[in-house]
């Protein structure tokens, strides 16, 4: 489980609008992935390093997560 560290909108999550793509936006203190979004390893070690179009951590490990934390996630999730 990660939590969002810096605001940013993720280039690798988006639907295609009539006004044009539409990137999925995460705020400081969201979970990530958001729910139903399956991400690979790199992804998240793109996103937990520098390595990434702003060069810093986007998001980080949550150690001890809250009980609210495994209900945003759903329960088939927070289990995993």
């Amino acid at each position: 489980m990660f939590k969002v560290v810096e605001h940013f909108h993720d280039l690798e999550d988006s639907k295609n609008t009539k006004n044009g793509m539409l990137y999925h936006e995460y705020s400081i203190g969201d979970l990530y992935p958001r729910k139903g979004l399956k991400v690979s390893k790199e992804r998240i070690t793109e996103l937990s390093s520098a390595d990434n179009k702003q060069g810093k951590a986007l998001i980080e490990v949550v150690e001890n997560p809250t009980p609210e934390d495994n209900k945003e996630l759903g329960d088939e999730e927070a289990s995993e």
